[in-house]
């Protein structure tokens, strides 16, 4: 039997890569990790595994898979981020009235924040 165990995101700057999704995401390297790679884990107990990997392969534009990051507080943790070093992403393909908002870390991975509260 199989099991998902990490999402991996190619990153150009490690380091810079481990602060932002720690502080964004409150996970902690697993092992000490190298320049080259690391895997992040959840603090507080167990969940999903987000590795980094070092990669020169350029960010797409629309990239087949990304992360969906649910919040209670969707511009509250869209303004958290943006402080973190995330950016906007001009996303030209927002269906009317979305529930979600594309951000770019600082290495340019897209992720969106879904917005989690009734609608």
């Amino acid at each position: 039997m199989l099991s998902i165990g990490s999402t991996v995101l190619g990153v150009n700057d490690m380091g810079r890569a481990t602060t932002f999704w720690h502080e964004a995401l409150g996970y902690v390297p697993r092992e000490p990790g190298d320049d080259t790679w690391v895997i992040l884990v959840p603090a507080s107990g167990p969940g999903p595994q987000l590795a980094l990997m070092l990669s020169e392969t350029p960010v797409q534009d629309h990239p087949r898979t990304h992360l969906d990051l649910y919040a209670d507080d969707q511009a509250a943790e869209i303004a958290r981020l943006i402080e973190l070093g995330a950016q906007y992403v001009d996303w030209d393909l927002y269906p009317e009235d979305p529930d979600f908002v594309v951000l770019a870390d600082p290495d340019g991975n897209r992720f969106c924040i879904i917005d989690k509260s009734p609608r």
